[in-house]
């Protein structure tokens, strides 16, 4: 296993080197080298002399290495997801699936390499023709979270190198062995030397800040929280660097009395505990019609509390540990802080003794639509639930918030799903579905989650520049 530096091709060695740790123990899996400042122009000097000739590459040759790097990632599916539930802890069933979904982008941008479409007009004047042409945005920084180490890497590489551009992935410092594999798998599958750099550090603000203060630096594609996003716009503004932000979530989850109970469960079991409720498109908050609300509080507990807690590494285990102490410290205290106010914890609520970093899946009932814990992402095994009366409650409670990124709606009245879909503030929503996420189709939020879409042909867009060419022929 690689634990350098990836930079032009090469694995580079750093002066500084930090800790790895298991989640499941609190031990440590690696030392990984440390990327400075330096190291980060070196990557950016390696990105923009590869620049040149990635562009002039013909778009079905990038797609074949885009292919090929889906196969070597389907090959090694179980040695990758192995990997992801070491270094972050998620449930081995649910690193698979990630591996799954993050190999799907390599596919799918394969796919849409041969698209970058332009087109051509007669201007109103008839005076001459409109030829309006995609060209690379250039050198792009890709900044990913801990939560998807694979999926949220290859969701930003697929549709960069489809699209032309080279990239400095810098992972998240929790979760950078995962980032490293990808790398040698990239670099296994053709992508030519300084097209993909990788580059782990706990100085990530440093980092980030100088690749972004560099004039050859053309795009910032971030997925993180609200506050951080908002300080990278900040710095992107001063050399006006293309940016795509995938922020915050606070998803909420609506339940009417006319829902097929049964299915609206299965969906709050996807969207809550996929990952262990460690995503931005967890279900954050949800919201019962108050008629049915004992009922489909006692069976989602029920639920909820037959998982198995245990290491993702093992094939039994459902709910793996948090990513790290920080994470536990957040939820826990949430929690606490909600139960004082008067919530019920009808399951979990209190962190375990012992090793590593868990949490214990909990339904809290009884909880007040200004309560704090509804106000931000848990991040955690946490369900907690607000009753309301009318539609128009519901649509009201799932907008009372500053994100708006994913919501969920269970009813049985298509109509009213509709309507109600179109009412909530989201980038996305799933209508009697607990699962969104799909590399064919647009992902990303309104409001304080951020700007840009993410995965379909959006996606690539992302990463191109329309230039205007007006011509007489």
């Amino acid at each position: 296993m690689e634990t350098d530096l990836f930079i032009g091709g090469k694995w580079v060695s750093s002066d500084a080197r930090f800790d790895v740790l298991d989640p499941a123990t609190g031990s440590v899996l690696a030392s990984v080298a440390d990327g400075s400042v330096a190291d980060a122009t070196a990557a950016v000097d390696a990105a923009s002399a590869a620049l040149p000739g990635w562009s002039a590459v013909a778009p079905r040759e990038r797609s074949e290495i885009l292919r090929r790097a889906f196969e070597l990632m389907t090959e090694r599916a179980g040695d990758l997801a192995k990997l992801i539930s070491l270094e972050n802890g998620k449930a081995l069933v649910d690193a698979k699936g990630e591996v799954t979904y993050a190999a799907e982008f390599f596919r799918w941008y394969a796919e849409e390499a041969v698209r970058a479409e332009g087109h051509v007009t007669t201007a109103p004047s008839g005076a001459n023709r409109i030829l309006v042409v995609r060209q690379p945005v250039g050198v792009c920084v890709l900044v990913t979270p801990w939560n998807f180490p694979a999926a949220m890497a290859t969701r930003k590489i697929g549709p960069a190198l489809a699209a032309g551009c080279t990239v400095i992935l810098k992972p998240a410092s929790d979760t950078p062995l995962t980032a490293l594999a990808m790398a040698a798998i990239l670099a296994e599958a053709g992508v030519p030397e300084g097209v993909v750099n990788v580059l782990p550090s706990r100085s990530s603000g440093k980092v980030v800040s100088a690749m972004l203060k560099d004039p050859r630096v053309r795009k910032i594609s971030f997925t993180g929280s609200t506050e951080v996003g908002r300080i990278l716009l900040a710095q992107a503004a001063e050399n006006v660097v293309n940016t795509s932000m995938e922020l915050g979530g606070n998803a909420p989850f609506v339940v009417f009395a006319d829902a097929d109970l049964n299915a609206a469960l299965d969906g709050a079991m996807i969207a809550k505990m996929r990952n262990g409720g460690e995503a931005c498109t967890a279900a954050n908050r949800f919201f019962v019609e108050a008629s049915i609300a004992a009922e489909f509080s006692a069976a989602l507990a029920e639920r909820m509390a037959a998982l198995r807690v245990g290491p993702g590494t093992d094939p039994d285990t459902q709910v793996g540990p948090l990513v790290n102490e920080d994470t536990v410290d957040k939820v826990d205290k949430l929690v606490l802080a909600a139960v004082d106010a008067g919530a019920t914890a009808v399951i979990g609520g209190s962190r375990p003794s012992g090793d590593g970093f868990y949490y214990p899946p909990t339904v809290l009932t009884g909880v007040a639509p200004d309560a704090p814990i509804l106000r931000e992402e848990i991040f955690g095994p946490v369900a907690p639930i607000v009753t309301f009366e009318t539609e128009e409650e519901a649509v009201r409670l799932a907008n009372d918030t500053e994100y708006g990124l994913v919501a969920y709606v269970y009813t049985g009245d298509l109509a009213r799903g509709l309507r109600v879909s179109e009412g909530i503030e989201a980038g996305m929503v799933g209508l009697n579905r607990g699962l969104v996420s799909d590399p064919a189709a647009p992902f990303g939020g309104v409001k304080q989650s951020g700007i840009g879409r993410e995965g379909g042909h959006e996606g690539m867009l992302d990463y191109l520049e329309s230039k205007y060419i007006a011509v007489t022929w």
